[in-house]
């Protein structure tokens, strides 16, 4: 079998839902009714939740944040949930699975699903810390950036430290306290960052500029990867407003393609050529197409990323197979291509607890998956190249 049992598999996109103490517990009490904290809903109401509106009724626990109240949601937790009930309903601490914002507990579900360790993106804050560039209050947002860090560097992943592999965030709006942001988490022990797929997405610089060399520098030499997550830049695919959510869900790896497509034809790698970054829940099938689209039209428009300081003697495919790292879920398809992209630079994901994991079931799917391909390809794919690329030994 392909899939050996020796073989511990690693996921690199995982999330934890912060339990109510993240913010409360780490911040002076004179902050606590403005930092983000859980409350119970005492009336009946319906509050905007993204491009939607949710109804909250009596009973119901939100986190509440400067002017923002929001639910936990059934497609943010679904492990452990029939399929009728994936879906922007708030739902409960209690009518979760405990090791959804438990590190102990999460411990028996990632064994009953057969994966060894997990890389576990923010829930409330957003999947790249987004939520605090938009706060009113910076002095608290940078405050609550450091409470949450240091509950992952301090409290979650010590729970396992063999078995949990730590993403933090970054004061996204201030790109010297981002720098600084890694440098202190760095010396914790930190063993990545999640960053914007495109961070002009979100009303800040791009990566075309200047203004992230500190951070990106700062990143290099810590050897920390820049894990961007399909909707950190609150980027989505445009489809007409009487779509369904499925449509939006089928395109989302789009967002990851333009964000490759940008940095491959940016500066980003000529300045920092020892940065690394890992694209999370995007697929992988796409991706041997990208390499060529890319490079087809560079031969064609190279004169103009020339004038934007990009090595014109390296192609797009290269600058790629250098730098990025692309994983995902359950995708036959780019596993078939999978030597078109590169293998040492794929990596296998679970995205517990969210809708598209496969809990309990994620190893047992891994197993057909790769029921073709040779051993040794396999254990890279899920396993030895996220213990090089997070040096996570």
């Amino acid at each position: 079998m392909p899939l050996t049992d020796d073989i511990k598999m690693i996921s690199i996109d995982d999330h934890l839902i912060e339990p109510p103490g993240v913010w409360v517990d780490r911040l002076p009490a004179k902050y606590h009714d403005r930092c983000p904290h859980v409350e119970e809903i005492t009336e009946d109401r319906v509050e905007p939740f993204y491009a939607k509106t949710v109804h909250l009724k009596k009973g119901m626990q939100v986190w509440r944040y400067e002017d923002i109240l929001e639910p936990n949601v059934g497609l943010t937790a679904t492990a452990g949930l029939d399929v009728k009930d994936r879906n922007f309903s708030p739902v409960r601490f209690d009518q979760m699975l405990r090791g959804t914002w438990d590190p102990v507990a999460r411990l028996a579900d990632m064994d009953e699903d057969g994966v060894w360790a997990q890389a576990p993106f923010p829930s409330f804050p957003g999947f790249s810390g987004n939520k605090f560039v938009f706060a009113k209050d910076k002095d608290l947002a940078y405050r609550c950036v450091q409470a949450y860090n240091d509950y992952v560097l301090d409290e979650w992943c010590p729970a396992a430290p063999d078995r949990y592999i730590s993403i933090v965030i970054l004061p996204l709006w201030d790109q010297g306290l981002s720098a600084r942001e890694v440098e202190r988490c760095a010396a914790k022990g930190a063993k990545a960052i999640t960053f914007p797929d495109n961070p002009a997405g979100l009303g800040l610089p791009s990566y075309q500029g200047t203004a992230w060399d500190a951070t990106f520098a700062a990143a290099a030499e810590a050897e920390l990867p820049l894990c961007m997550h399909f909707g950190g830049s609150r980027i989505i695919p445009f489809v007409s407003a009487e779509a369904p959510q499925a449509a939006v869900t089928t395109l989302f790896g789009i967002t990851l393609f333009n964000s490759m497509v940008e940095l491959a034809m940016s500066p980003v790698f000529v300045k920092h050529p020892r940065l690394k970054v890992a694209y999370s829940e995007g697929g992988i099938g796409w991706v041997p197409y990208a390499l060529m689209r890319m490079d087809q039209v560079w031969d064609d428009y190279r004169e103009y990323p020339i004038d934007n300081n990009v090595d014109p003697d390296r192609r797009p495919s290269d600058v790629v197979r250098e730098h990025m790292y692309s994983c995902f879920i359950d995708d036959p398809v780019g596993v078939g291509l999978r030597h078109d992209i590169g293998i040492d630079r794929l990596l296998w994901e679970s995205d517990y607890p969210h809708s598209d994991s496969l809990w309990p079931n994620s190893r047992a799917n891994a197993q057909k998956v790769f029921a073709d391909v040779p051993t040794e390809e396999v254990r890279k794919i899920v396993e030895t190249n996220a213990r090089d690329l997070f040096r996570f030994h």
